[in-house]
C-alpha cells in the first residue's frame, strides 16, 4: 500500500536527514521498484496526479490527490498490466498520458505509442490513439496505424493539445510521414495540423509557444543530422543555414516573441554550445559553453517555460544562470541552497505561476517532490520520494575524476568510495557502461554503484571516447574501437585509480552490463593480472554472431552497426572474448535473461562454451523471463546477492591476495 500523499508534506525550511543506519543496507533495498514514477500539478494547484507503480511492478496507476488535505480523489488503471507516464494536466481537470509496457524482454517501461485522456474522477476515460487488434469477430476500435507523442497543451484553448504521430513505415508513406494533430482531449476529435511526407523532416520537433512546429530533426542514411526549420510561422521548411547551426541543433526553448529561440548549437559535430537564435534574422549569439563537454539542460520556469539558464551533470554538477538577479534564478538558487549537494530541476507551475513542482535529485537522492508556495513567503512542501526506504541510510558519493589516456586525450569518469569509510586504496570494482555509441555514465544516483559501494568497494565509472556528452566527433572516433582504442581508454583509467591511491591493484575485479559485460571479459584478456575476477551481465561476447542477429533488424539499426563496428569478419573474430577465451585467465561469473532480444542468448552461449571448452567454466546465472537487462525485483536481489558472494571471494575482505603483475 501507498502511504497516504499527505504523510509525506512537510515545510522544506525544516526539513532534516536522520542519522545515517549503522546496519548494512539489504539488497532488496536497492531491487525494489520505486514508489512513485511522476507527479504532474494541475493547472489550478488543487491537485496532483500522480503515477505510483504497483508493488509487483506490474502495473503503474494514476492516483489524483487533493491539495488542501492530502484525500485521494480517485486511483485510475488502464489496463491490466500497463503503465502510465508522461502524465500532463490539459486543463483543470483533465489528464492526458501514454501508455507504456514492461515487456518480458526489456528491463524498462517502453512506451506503446498510445494515449490515453481522463477526467479527474475517471468516468470520462477514453483512448486518443492507439492501435487494438481484433479479437475473434470483435474488431478494434482504434487502428491508428503509428505512435503518437503529446507534444505540447495549447493554453489557449482549454483541453487541447498537439500530438506527433509517427506512422509506421510503408503505412501512410515510403518512409513513414510525421503528421501533427490538434487533438481535444476531452472529446477525441482530432484535427490534422500538417503532415511531413516521406522523412523530409521527421522525428523531432520543436514548437513555438502557438503550437508552429519551427524546427525539425531527422537523420541521414549516413547517420548525420538533417535539420530543417522555418524563420516565421508561415515560411515553408527549409534547410537550416550554417549561421545558426552547421551541424545540429539538440534541442531548444522559444521565448514569448515565437521568434527567438535558446538553442543547443553544434556546428562542426562538436560539443554543443547554447546561443540565441533569432530565427527570422537568421542570426545568433552565444550565450556559454565549454570545449569539452555538452552544454547541459536548458533551465526553464513558470507557465510559459521561461529559460533562465543551465544544468549540468556531465562531469560535475553545476549550475549558471543567464540573469542571476531574475525572479527565476533568485528562486532556482534559493532552493539549491536549501537542498545542499542535490540538483534542482523545475517540472511545472500553475497558470498564475503561484504554485511550482519542483524535483530535487543527488548521486545520494533518487528523487524527491516538492510545491513551493510563491504567494505564500515561498513555503516549501514535500509531495513524494521515489525511495522512502533508503533516507537516512549510508550511501556514497560520487567523485568526478579526470585523467590523460595514453594518447594525450583528457578523459572524465566518477570514482565512488565504499561506505565503509575505509582510508588509502580501496578494493575496486570497474564499471563500463554500455552502449558503446551514445551513453554516458552521469552524476546521479545508481543502483549498481550504490550496492556496490554498501558492499565495501570503490567503483571506477570511465567515460571512454564513443560515450555522449561531448559531441558526435567524440563519439564516432571510437567507431570500429570495442577492442582498441575504447578498452585501452578503459586500461587507462584503472592505472590512474591505481596511482592516485584510490584502488588497491591486488584487489580489482570488473562488472559490466550489454557493452560493459564486453569490457567485462576483454579487459582481463588484453590486461593479464591487473583484474582478480570478472562479471558479464546480458554481454555481448560474438561480435560477427551480433552483427547476423542486426541484419535481420530495421535498416537503419544495420547500417549503424555497418558504420560503428564495421564487416570485417576476421577482425570482429579476433576482437570477440569468446575467441579468446584461452586468454582469459580470471573467474568469470555469466549472468544473461533468457528472453533477451538484444544481446541474444547465442552470446551467453557462446562464452560459456568457449570457457567450459578450455577448462574454465564460468559461474552462471540464467535468469527465465528476462531480458536484456531484468526487471524481476526477485531477479535483481538474487543477482546482488550472487555479486556479493562473487566478489567477496576474490577481493572481498578475506579473500586471498596475490601480487599484482606489473
Amino acid at each position: 500500500m501507498h502511504r497516504n500523499i499527505l504523510a509525506r508534506w512537510t515545510c522544506a525550511l525544516a526539513i532534516a536527514t536522520a542519522p545515517a543506519m549503522a546496519q548494512q543496507i539489504p539488497v532488496t533495498d536497492f531491487a525494489r521498484y520505486s514508489e512513485l514514477d511522476e507527479v504532474a500539478l494541475s493547472p489550478t494547484g488543487e491537485y496532483l496526479a500522480l503515477a505510483l507503480p504497483t508493488a509487483d511492478g506490474k502495473e503503474t496507476n494514476l492516483q489524483i490527490v487533493k491539495l488542501s488535505d492530502g484525500s485521494t480523489v480517485k486511483t485510475l488503471r488502464f489496463g491490466q498490466e500497463s503503465h502510465v507516464r508522461d502524465v500532463t494536466w490539459t486543463d483543470d481537470d483533465q489528464i492526458t498520458v501514454a501508455r507504456a509496457k514492461r515487456y518480458p524482454m526489456e528491463q524498462f517501461k517502453r512506451h506503446t505509442g498510445q494515449l490515453m485522456a481522463t477526467n479527474i474522477t475517471g468516468d470520462k476515460q477514453r483512448t486518443l490513439f492507439a492501435y487494438v487488434l481484433d479479437d475473434g469477430n470483435k474488431r478494434g476500435r482504434n487502428k491508428d496505424l503509428g505512435s503518437a507523442f503529446l507534444a505540447q497543451v495549447l493554453d489557449k484553448e482549454p483541453g487541447k493539445a498537439l500530438v506527433s504521430f509517427y506512422c509506421w513505415k510503408m503505412e501512410c508513406g515510403e518512409d513513414g510521414d510525421t503528421v501533427v494533430f490538434k487533438v481535444d482531449t476531452r472529446t477525441g476529435v482530432r484535427e490534422e495540423v500538417e503532415r511531413i511526407k516521406d522523412g523530409d523532416v521527421e522525428s523531432w520537433l520543436v514548437f513555438d509557444h502557438d503550437g508552429v512546429a519551427r524546427v525539425a530533426y531527422s537523420e541521414n542514411e549516413d547517420g548525420t543530422p538533417k535539420m530543417s526549420y522555418r524563420p516565421t510561422q508561415k515560411s515553408a521548411w527549409m534547410p537550416i543555414p550554417a549561421a545558426l547551426a552547421g551541424y545540429e541543433i539538440a534541442g531548444g526553448v522559444f521565448l514569448d516573441d515565437n521568434n527567438t529561440l535558446y538553442a543547443r548549437v553544434s556546428d562542426k559535430a562538436e560539443p554543443t554550445q547554447l546561443y540565441k537564435l533569432d530565427l527570422a534574422a537568421g542570426t545568433r549569439t552565444k550565450i556559454m559553453g565549454s570545449d569539452d563537454l555538452d552544454v547541459g539542460t536548458i533551465l526553464t520556469a513558470g507557465r510559459h517555460e521561461i529559460p533562465f539558464g543551465i544544468s549540468s551533470t556531465l562531469h560535475k554538477p553545476t549550475v549558471q544562470y543567464f540573469d542571476p538577479a531574475s525572479p527565476w534564478a533568485q528562486l532556482h538558487a534559493a532552493l539549491m541552497k536549501r537542498f545542499p549537494g542535490q540538483m534542482v530541476y523545475f517540472l511545472q507551475s500553475t497558470r498564475d505561476d503561484g504554485k511550482v513542482l519542483f524535483w530535487t535529485s543527488s548521486d545520494r537522492v533518487d528523487g524527491d517532490y516538492y510545491l513551493v508556495d510563491r504567494k505564500a513567503g515561498n513555503k516549501i512542501m514535500q509531495v513524494g520520494t521515489r525511495r522512502p526506504w533508503l533516507e537516512g541510510k549510508k550511501l556514497a558519493a560520487m567523485r568526478p575524476i579526470e585523467f590523460k589516456t595514453r594518447d594525450g586525450e583528457v578523459l572524465y569518469g566518477y570514482y565512488t568510495a565504499p561506505t565503509n569509510g575505509g582510508n588509502g586504496p580501496q578494493p575496486m570494482v570497474v564499471m563500463p557502461h554500455g552502449g558503446p555509441y551514445g551513453p554516458a555514465d552521469t552524476w546521479g544516483f545508481n543502483d549498481d554503484v550504490q550496492f556496490l559501494a554498501s558492499r565495501g568497494y570503490g567503483v571506477l565509472q570511465v567515460n571512454y571516447r564513443g560515450s555522449g556528452g561531448r559531441g558526435d566527433r567524440f563519439q564516432q572516433s571510437a567507431y570500429r574501437q570495442w577492442g582498441g582504442m575504447i578498452q585501452n581508454d578503459i586500461t587507462d583509467g584503472v592505472k590512474h585509480a591505481i596511482n592516485a591511491k584510490l584502488a588497491d591493484p591486488n584487489r580489482i575485479c570488473i562488472y559490466g552490463a550489454s557493452f560493459g559485460g564486453y569490457s567485462a571479459m576483454m579487459q582481463p584478456i588484453l590486461n593479464p593480472g591487473m583484474y582478480k575476477c570478472a562479471i558479464g551481465f546480458v554481454g555481448v561476447y560474438d561480435l560477427p554472431l551480433l552483427v547476423r542477429n542486426k541484419e535481420v533488424e530495421a535498416e537503419t539499426t544495420e547500417r549503424f552497426f555497418t558504420r560503428s563496428l564495421g564487416t570485417d569478419m576476421g577482425a570482429l573474430a579476433t576482437d570477440s572474448p569468446a575467441n579468446r577465451a584461452d586468454e582469459l585467465n580470471v573467474p568469470v561469473m555469466l549472468v544473461h535473461g533468457k528472453s533477451d532480444d538484444n544481446a541474444r542468448l547465442g552470446q551467453f552461449r557462446a562464452m560459456e562454451k568457449a570457457l567450459a571448452g578450455v577448462g574454465k567454466p564460468a559461474e552462471t546465472f540464467l535468469a527465465p523471463g528476462e531480458g536484456h537487462g531484468f526487471a524481476n525485483p526477485d531477479n535483481i536481489a538474487e543477482l546482488y546477492r550472487r555479486m556479493e558472494a562473487f566478489l567477496g571471494k576474490y577481493i572481498g575482505p578475506n579473500a586471498p591476495v596475490a601480487a599484482a603483475t606489473p
